[in-house]
């Protein structure tokens, strides 16, 4: 299953938010693997994600199965690991997370830091080529990582608001 590519979900926005709805529509598109995509803020809410027409209902029809691989389920995933890692990293004095990676019988999970601590997250195939997944994250985080001001976080938080 290939992630869906953001379509009208950026129109309205500032040419910030059109750059970074650009940037991951990039990502989704060109790099074989990927199920979805989130941009989490440091306060664990979703900022971007690849399949923002995708209903809750949608994503996961028995709520009683879990998490389908939607990018609402990523988010929550992913707001949580960065929560677990960097609490573990202060517990070693091992400074900041950089990435994490998980890899399942049937999928991986990678979790990179972003500057504003932000963070991005990647829900993949298990066939997938993991340093591809990995090179293409880092370049997105590099090009999104200065334009990531409170005022873009408050209108990406808006438009995914307005989303549902």
């Amino acid at each position: 299953m290939k992630a869906q590519a953001p379509t009208a979900y950026g129109q309205g926005l500032s040419s910030q938010a059109r750059n970074l709805h650009w940037l991951l529509t990039n990502l989704v598109d060109e790099v074989p693997g990927i199920r979805s995509v989130a941009v989490v803020s440091s306060d664990g809410l979703l900022l971007l994600n690849s399949d923002p027409d995708r209903t809750e209902e949608a994503a996961r029809p028995d709520e009683s199965d879990g998490p389908r691989g939607s990018s609402a389920d990523l988010a929550t995933i992913v707001s949580g690991l960065g929560s677990l890692t960097a609490g573990a990293a202060k517990l070693m004095d091992g400074g900041a997370v950089k990435q994490t990676m998980i890899t399942m019988d049937e999928g991986s999970v990678f979790v990179m830091s972003i500057s504003d601590g932000s963070l991005l997250g990647v829900h993949a195939t298990p066939d997938c080529d993991m340093s591809v997944i990995a090179y293409h994250m880092a370049l997105f985080v590099g090009r999104a990582g200065h334009v990531l001001t409170p005022e873009l976080r408050s209108e990406l938080r808006k438009s995914m608001e307005s989303a549902q």
